[in-house]
C-alpha cells in the first residue's frame, strides 16, 4: 500500500466515524481530524494553497465555531444521548455497507492513486494558479464546503 492510499482509507474511516457519533464534541473532533488527512493528501499532490485554506478553514475555524455553539447547547443525558445514537444507527446503517462495497469495488477496478502534478506557471500570481491550474482543487473545495453544509444541517436536524 503506497501513503496516498493509507491517507485516503483514514480519511474515509474519520468521515464515517464523524458521521456516526453520537455526541457533537466527537464529531467535531472527527470533523478536524478528517480535515488535517485531508490538508495533508493536499500537501502531498502539491497543492499547497488548497490545502492551508483547507487547514485553515475547515480544520481551525469551523472546528472553533462548532465547539463554541456546541457550549451554548445544552448537554444530552446519556439515556437521551443511547436514544439518539440508536436513532442515527438506524437511519446511517447502509453507511459501513456503502463504503465496503466501494472499497471492493475500487480494489477490484485497480484505479491508479498516483495523481500526475501539475507544473505552475513562472508567474505565481494566486489568481492564476487557483483559477487557471487548479480547477480541480476548487471544485474540491467547493465539493467540501457543501459536504460541511448538509453536514452540520443533519447534526442539528432534530
Amino acid at each position: 500500500m503506497t501513503i496516498n492510499t493509507i491517507l485516503i482509507v483514514l480519511l474515509v474511516l474519520a468521515g464515517v466515524w464523524t458521521v456516526m457519533t453520537a455526541r457533537l464534541l466527537r464529531s467535531v473532533i472527527g470533523l478536524a481530524v478528517t480535515s488535517v488527512l485531508l490538508t495533508i493528501i493536499m500537501f502531498r499532490l502539491d497543492s499547497p494553497l488548497a490545502a492551508v485554506f483547507e487547514l485553515s478553514v475547515c480544520a481551525g475555524l469551523i472546528s472553533a465555531i462548532f465547539i463554541s455553539s456546541i457550549g451554548l447547547t445544552q448537554r444530552l443525558t446519556d439515556e437521551q444521548a443511547a436514544t439518539k445514537q440508536k436513532e442515527r444507527l438506524t437511519r446511517l446503517w447502509f453507511l459501513p455497507v456503502l463504503l465496503v462495497l466501494v472499497g471492493i469495488v475500487m480494489t477490484q477496478l485497480q484505479i491508479p492513486l498516483d495523481f500526475i502534478k501539475q507544473t505552475a506557471p513562472s508567474e505565481n500570481d494566486v489568481r492564476i494558479i487557483m483559477w487557471n491550474l487548479r480547477h480541480l482543487d476548487m471544485l474540491g473545495q467547493i465539493v467540501i464546503l457543501l459536504a460541511g453544509a448538509f453536514g452540520v444541517v443533519s447534526l442539528f436536524k432534530d
